[in-house]
C-alpha cells in the first residue's frame, strides 16, 4: 500500500491542471531562471506567469531541493 503524496509535490497535480503546463516545465523554467534565491524565484513565478503562492512556493521548494535545483 502507498501512501499519499506529501510536502510540495502534492500541489502538482493542481498546478497542472490549473496553469496547462507538465511540473517537467515549470521546472525547467525555474532551473534557467537567473534568479536563484528562493523568495525571488516565487515572486517571479507569481508576477511573470500568475501562479498563486502556494503553488509558486512548492514548486521551487521542489526543484531546489532536487540537487541545488541548478
Amino acid at each position: 500500500m502507498t501512501g499519499a503524496v506529501k510536502g510540495p509535490a502534492s500541489y502538482f497535480p493542481s498546478i497542472e491542471q490549473k496553469y496547462g503546463r507538465p511540473i517537467s516545465e515549470w521546472k525547467d523554467l525555474i532551473r534557467s531562471s537567473p534568479l536563484t534565491r528562493h523568495m525571488e524565484l516565487v515572486a517571479w513565478l507569481k508576477t511573470e506567469h500568475g501562479l498563486g503562492h502556494g503553488h509558486a512556493n512548492a514548486l521551487v521548494a521542489h526543484t531546489l531541493a532536487e540537487g541545488g535545483g541548478r
